[in-house]
C-alpha cells in the first residue's frame, strides 16, 4: 500500500522528470513555406512597371514580408501556376522557390539548395500584369532548416550551417534528416519545410519537432 508521503514523491518526481524530458526535447516551432518568388529591383519593375513599390501583406523573418502582389510561374510544359506570392524586400538575384510536386507539374527539375544559391539551377518563366521574364537559370527547391538566434543556438548546441535530423511526433510521425541549421542576430527559431514535406509528415504551421540527433562528422 502507498502512503500519502510516497505517493507525493512519486507525484514530485514524476513532474521533475517531464520537465527535464521536456528541455531535453529542443522542440522547434514549424513553419510551412509555400512556393514563393523573390525579386530583384530590374525585374520587379518589368513585371509591375518602373519604380514600382511592392504593398507589404504580412511581416516575416529576419525582415522579410509576404506581398500583397503575385505572379504566374512557367515552366517547360507551358503548365503554368497562378498566383504565387512575392516576398521582399527585393534581392541582387530573382529566385523562385518550388516544392517537388510543383516541379513535376511544371516539367521541371530544380536542385535543392540553401536559399541564394541558384547558379546552374533550373529555368523558369515569371509572368506579371505588365511583363515577363525568362530565366535561364533561378528556380530551386528550398532546404530544409532551421532558423535561430546566436542564444537559441547556444542553448541547442548548434552552430551555423550545421546539419541535424528532426523527429515529428504524430500518426504520420518519423524523422527527417540533413535538416540545415541557420543562425542569425534577427532569426527567431523556426523550421522551414515546404507543403510536401508537411503533408507527407502530418505537419502544418505551429505544430513543434525535436532535435533528436546530431549528424556533424
Amino acid at each position: 500500500m502507498i502512503t500519502v508521503n510516497e505517493k507525493l514523491i512519486e507525484i514530485i518526481s514524476k513532474t521533475i522528470a517531464d520537465t527535464i524530458s521536456e528541455r531535453n526535447s529542443l522542440k522547434i516551432p514549424v513553419g510551412v513555406s509555400a512556393r514563393h518568388v523573390h525579386l530583384t529591383k530590374e525585374h520587379l519593375d518589368i513585371l509591375f512597371g518602373k519604380d514600382y513599390i511592392l504593398k507589404k501583406k504580412k511581416e516575416l523573418m529576419g525582415g522579410q514580408f509576404a506581398a500583397e502582389e503575385c505572379v504566374t510561374i512557367i515552366g517547360f510544359k507551358l503548365n503554368a501556376i497562378e498566383k504565387v506570392r512575392v516576398l521582399g524586400p527585393l534581392r541582387d538575384k530573382t529566385q523562385v522557390e518550388i516544392s517537388k510536386t510543383d516541379a513535376i507539374s511544371l516539367g521541371l527539375n530544380p536542385p535543392i539548395r540553401e536559399s541564394g544559391d541558384i547558379k546552374g539551377s533550373s529555368p523558369i518563366t515569371i509572368v506579371g500584369p505588365r511583363g515577363a521574364i525568362s530565366l535561364k537559370e533561378g528556380c530551386i527547391i528550398a532546404k530544409r532548416h532551421i532558423h535561430m538566434s546566436p542564444e537559441d543556438s547556444k542553448r541547442f548546441n548548434v552552430k551555423d550551417d550545421d546539419i541535424i535530423s528532426v523527429k515529428i511526433n504524430g500518426q504520420r510521425g518519423g524523422i527527417l534528416e540533413n535538416v540545415q541549421i541557420r543562425v542569425d542576430e534577427k532569426y527567431t527559431l523556426e523550421m522551414h519545410i515546404d507543403t510536401d514535406e508537411a503533408n507527407c509528415m502530418g505537419l502544418k504551421s505551429g505544430d513543434f519537432v525535436e532535435i533528436v540527433r546530431d549528424n556533424r562528422s
